[in-house]
């Protein structure tokens, strides 16, 4: 099967729900300073402030399968866009405290609602020989939200709009969000959804028309796996213990590395280090440029050096940065390769757990519970960000040193876990998968 203009249009469009997310997870990080200010939060407040976005997203993410079975992922990832456009516009607009945090509270059930679909759709319209490169792209566009998040915040604090700043900063991500709204009604249902729900001839026509080469033999092969008198099988059974296991724990040690923490509080912690605000801003964007630099490396090698490889180079690199990044908060010393060493770690992130995470979820589950899959997957990433980013705050408040050990001690944690019991995906069908994983 080769790429084709649909194949790829129908995987970019999908993929944009990932450039929102990363864009509204990043861009919190320019307005923590001034929310502070205009509403005098203590720093639990402040956390709440941020992780309310996260609980959001693990309702977002718990609850994203449920009209992703029914209505398609498709017509589900259009009111997520809708979600995204109301959260922007209302934070914006926001007239007080908790209508901010009611708004970034919407846009957090669409971030983890799209974090749950974009890539189940992904990886179901995409062949084995593409897959991992394909759905690589929502992570890419992550990256890349993060990135323009940065470069946004940069260029309105140049703009010196004053006690508003941070209220522009908030209601840009409209733009792409209109834009995810429009694209998202000019691709098709997911070939297997629409097998799932008896539609075969439809989802022969898609696969014709993404340019599958042997559209009978695939449908064949959709059919015998959906195995339709069990559609609606449940998830949590013993012969699903070891994909249960391998989503629950790449969700949570995503954020156990600390990517999201420091993400949302890159401007704090460049504070802590004694770094001006502007300086901040403009370092952050340097951190962004490195996450979407390494994202695009590890998508060219993922289908080739393999999702377990990446993850083990990645649990080392981050333990040695997070661990220099603690010494220098201990010493108070040598600041100056503090902004080295958060793109080191970045680095490491983006070319290991950034990558693979969102591909190795839409893979280890059958068809039949691959939603129910992916929202756990999803769930258990959201539920331990949350967790962090609140507490964050608090605990770099008695040490800045602190939450890095302990971040880089769930790395040397996760090349063990990885080394011993995560498998190799790469290169295999998503029918073939089930049979590696020992699933019945």
């Amino acid at each position: 099967m080769r790429l084709n203009r649909l194949l790829i249009k129908s995987s970019v469009v999908a993929a944009l729900g990932g450039l929102l997310f990363g864009f509204d997870t990043a861009v919190i990080a320019g307005t923590t300073h001034a929310l502070t200010l205009q509403y005098k939060l203590s720093p639990g407040l402040l956390g709440m402030t941020v992780a309310i976005a996260l609980l959001g997203a693990i309702i977002g993410a718990m609850s994203a399968g449920i009209p992703g079975e029914r209505f398609g992922r498709r017509n589900s990832l259009r009111v997520l866009a809708v979600l995204y456009l109301t959260s922007a516009l209302g934070c914006a607009l926001a007239w007080g405290w908790y209508p901010l945090v009611f708004f970034r509270f919407l846009g957090g059930l669409g971030i983890g609602g799209s974090s749950v679909l974009g890539p189940m759709y992904i990886a179901e319209i995409a062949p084995a020989k593409w897959r991992g490169r394909l759905v690589g792209l929502f992570q890419f566009n992550v990256v890349f939200g993060i990135l323009l998040a940065y470069f946004s915040n940069y260029l309105i604090a140049l703009m010196h709009f004053g006690g508003t700043e941070w209220r522009w900063m908030l209601g840009v991500a409209s733009l792409p969000a209109t834009l995810f709204l429009v694209m998202l009604f000019g691709i098709p249902q997911s070939p297997r959804w629409l097998v799932e729900k008896r539609r075969v001839d439809q989802a022969r026509t898609v696969l014709q028309q993404v340019g599958e080469e042997n559209a009978e033999q695939e449908l064949k092969a959709i059919l015998e796996s959906m195995h339709l008198e069990c559609a609606r099988e449940p998830l949590f059974t013993r012969k699903y213990r070891l994909p249960i296991f391998l989503a629950g724990t790449i969700g949570m040690f995503n954020q156990l590395a600390g990517i999201n923490a420091i993400l949302y509080y890159l401007n704090d912690i460049f504070a802590l280090a004694g770094f001006s605000a502007l300086s901040g801003e403009i370092q952050a964007v340097a951190v962004g440029a490195t996450n979407l630099l390494f994202t695009v490396i590890a998508m060219s090698m993922i289908d080739r050096v393999g999702r377990r490889t990446l993850l083990l180079i990645g649990s080392v690199g981050t333990a040695a940065c997070l661990g220099g990044i603690a010494a220098i908060f201990f010493t108070s010393a040598h600041e100056n390769y503090l902004v080295w060493l958060l793109m080191g770690y970045i680095a490491f992130f983006a070319f290991s757990q950034g990558a693979v995470i969102w591909v190795y979820i839409s893979e280890v589950f059958p068809n039949r519970v691959r939603a129910k899959g992916q929202s756990l997957g999803s769930f258990s990433h959201w539920f331990m960000n949350a967790l962090i980013s609140w507490t964050f705050p608090l605990i770099a408040a008695a040490s800045g040193a602190y939450p890095f050990v302990f971040f880089a001690a769930m790395m040397v944690l996760q090349f063990f876990v990885v080394l011993f019991f995560y498998p190799e995906t790469k290169g295999v069908s998503l029918e073939d998968m089930q049979r590696k994983l020992g699933i019945p």
